[in-house]
């Protein structure tokens, strides 16, 4: 008990400080718009015709019933990601130092690493939910937390599973393509599981850090810049007019291999 009530303590002294480091990012990023987006990019950030094969259903074959709303939340994504998210990007990069960056990454990892174990388990895969229950217990012990990551240079492999894949492994179709607001690409059965996941690592976190308001936003905050800061896609950056159908094209074949891995 005295050492829940010592962590949680460490962690109501250390998140106000982040709150400040997010306060820097507010105010000192904000106001640069990100030069690599625009609507015409000279080169694509990625070449997507060497991601999808011949075979593969493409474009307006697909099932997507509710593009009319996909493209509208597209679009809407577009504009967040623009204006609001790279720029905060970009400040945080501005006002963090390189070490701070890789331990909040290292520690959200870590952290989600809880998503794959019960995933892993519904899924009925004994090999990965012991190598991801060892990393977890590695870095949450020898890596303080998670700030470090000592898992991987002992070799332990990382997995990444959601319940949007445990449904997939269990026979569940993915259903309708759906374009979610803010998160992007998905689909029916994998918004279940965005949701499903989302409510019960947020059940975890809560009973684990019995965080505050101020504590949680902040949170949400630094997860949410320190994801954008790591995901390489760039709206509107593929030089394809047939931009959103090339998108929707490599979810669903993306989705479909990691399902079968």
């Amino acid at each position: 008990m005295s050492a829940a009530v010592s962590r949680r303590q460490v962690l109501r002294r250390t998140l106000p400080a982040l709150g400040l480091i997010i306060l820097g990012v507010l105010t000192g990023g904000c106001s640069t718009a990100p030069a690599v987006v625009g609507d015409e990019p000279e080169e694509p950030v990625f070449s997507a015709d060497r991601l999808i094969r011949p075979d593969v259903q493409q474009f307006d074959e697909m099932d997507d019933p509710f593009m009319a709303f996909n493209k509208t939340m597209y679009r809407f994504n577009y504009r967040v990601d623009k204006y609001v998210l790279l720029p905060l990007v970009i400040g945080y990069y501005k006002v963090t130092p390189s070490f701070f960056r890789a331990g909040v990454h290292n520690f959200f990892t870590n952290f989600f690493n809880i998503r794959t174990i019960y995933n892993s388990l519904l899924q009925g895969s004994g090999r990965k939910t012991l190598h991801t229950t060892g990393r977890f217990a590695v870095n949450t012990t020898i890596g303080l937390l998670g700030l470090f990551d000592p898992a991987t240079p002992m070799g332990i492999p990382q997995h990444r599973e959601d319940f949007g894949q445990t449904l997939g492994k269990w026979g569940v179709g993915a259903g309708p393509y759906l374009v979610l607001p803010l998160l992007g690409p998905s689909s029916v059965r994998d918004g279940i599981g965005t949701g499903v996941d989302w409510y019960v690592t947020t059940q975890i976190r809560d009973a684990i850090l019995d965080p505050d308001r101020t504590m949680q936003i902040i949170w949400s905050l630094l997860y949410a810049i320190d994801t954008r800061a790591h995901v390489k896609f760039l709206y509107y950056g593929t030089g394809s007019p047939f931009e959103y159908s090339l998108v929707r094209t490599l979810y669903t074949e993306k989705r479909r291999l990691d399902i079968e891995k």
